[in-house]
């Protein structure tokens, strides 16, 4: 089993402290807030609404492939919302508000039970470590990791990419979750025991899936526009949940980590390996902020992840200038846009026998 070098590092134990002292002081709770259960409201009323208008009152085509899109929007925003904050046991000092929380991924179609073990247990410790962050295996269509076998179609992943994130719910919802079942594995965590309620609460969540997002459409709708329909929505919510992960870890400056599989000690403290293989973006747009769930300050998030994240914008000063005083990076990338070129830049990198070739 793997282990940190330090858990009690000088850097961790200040930046505690000083966050902490800005929740004291100004008495605030650390979970979410009235702006929070806000935007809970709105997205979902906003998908319920717009479920019902493209099944039950079908609009003219251009119309319905706006309003799939904007379900797909909908859709990301309520995992990055209400599901991950959920999840944490952010959303609300009430367990019981947080676990409802987190089930509505289950409501997608995703296994929450899943996602527990492959993004807080795994992720969280993990980050980058190659061949234990379970979140950064894309084998066999996008090579992130040195150890990863290259397949020569890959030197055009930097172009292709968009097409395999634009996939990546149908995949996850389809088949990820099944391999993983199946398999009863996550990453390096094998032999996965499901009580009876977890099996349970697995197969009905897939069943519902089908049920509401395709049986129901179906029974109101040519195939053609169901078709259409559904791959718009599926495609759109691929994309944004795709690329928000991957401008946090994959792009340059975050670290990747080869372990030797005779070597169970990392090399730093967990919080500096958190700063080290994590990158921000676009923090000071608000309209990227309101729908990413805070999911662009992904550095505080990972370093406070039981913090809901309509604080995060607050307390990244104090990680920022904490990380400067004890010498640790603070990758950040001012634009969507600047995060995006270096991913792809990361891409055509790793993608690219050459540059590797000479990078060694």
């Amino acid at each position: 089993m793997l282990k940190f070098a330090n858990n009690h590092s000088v850097f961790y134990t200040d930046l505690k402290s000083r966050v902490n002292e800005y929740f004291r002081k100004g008495n605030i709770s650390k979970q979410g807030n009235n702006h929070l259960y806000f935007k809970a409201t709105l997205f979902i009323v906003t998908f319920i609404t717009l479920y019902i208008i493209l099944v039950f009152y079908t609009p003219i085509s251009w119309l319905s492939l706006l309003l799939c899109c904007l379900l797909g929007v909908c859709a990301a925003g309520i995992g990055f919302n209400i599901m991950h904050d959920g999840g944490h046991g952010s959303f609300s000092k009430n367990k019981t508000v947080n676990r409802f929380g987190a089930l509505t991924l289950n409501l997608l179609g995703g296994s929450s039970f899943m996602w527990n073990i492959k993004h807080n247990q795994l992720h969280h410790t993990f980050t980058n470590v190659e061949g234990h962050d379970d979140d950064i295996e894309n084998e066999p269509f996008i090579r992130m990791q040195k150890s990863q076998r290259r397949l020569w179609f890959q030197r055009f992943q930097h172009y292709y990419w968009i097409v395999i994130y634009g996939f990546m719910y149908l995949a996850w919802v389809f088949y990820l979750d099944f391999m993983k079942y199946f398999s009863r594995s996550i990453g390096a965590k094998k032999n996965l025991r499901m009580n009876p309620v977890q099996q349970t609460g697995f197969w009905t969540t897939k069943l519902f899936f089908c049920i509401v997002f395709i049986v129901i459409p179906l029974m109101m709708m040519p195939i053609s526009h169901f078709i259409t329909g559904f791959l718009v929505f599926t495609f759109t919510t691929g994309i944004i949940i795709s690329v928000v992960f991957q401008l946090a870890h994959s792009v340059e400056g975050p670290e990747f980590i080869m372990v030797d599989e005779h070597n169970s000690l990392l090399e730093n403290d967990w919080a500096a390996h958190q700063v080290k293989t994590t990158a921000n973006f676009a923090t000071h747009n608000r309209i990227i902020a309101f729908l990413t769930g805070g999911l662009n300050h992904q550095i505080e998030h990972h370093l406070f992840p039981l913090i809901s994240h309509v604080h995060y914008p607050k307390i990244s000063q104090i990680v920022k200038s904490t990380c400067k005083e004890h010498k640790l990076p603070y990758y950040e990338y001012p634009t969507l846009s600047a995060a995006i070129a270096s991913h792809v830049r990361f891409l055509k990198r790793m993608g690219d026998e050459s540059w590797e070739a000479k990078a060694d």
